[in-house]
């Protein structure tokens, strides 16, 4: 699955590995070979998408701004 719209770079394939459910926003980890992406989504999305831990997803990256620090 890919999102033709979407720059590649910034599509990363997974599965959820988990989910922090809470009464309005959820964390949802996504395992991918890159590592853990994080996303913080609505509730409502999680449970409208169908998301559950094993899921096959794409995280969708889009930021405006990138910090880097030296070790």
């Amino acid at each position: 699955m890919s999102i033709q719209a979407i720059n590649v770079r910034n599509q990363f394939r997974g599965k959820v590995a988990a989910i922090i459910e809470g009464p309005v926003v959820s964390e949802v980890d996504v395992q991918t070979p890159a590592g853990i992406v994080t996303s913080v989504i609505t509730t409502r999305s999680v449970k409208d998408l169908g998301l559950t831990i094993g899921s096959d997803v794409v995280a969708l990256v889009k930021a405006t701004e990138v910090s880097v620090a030296k070790l």
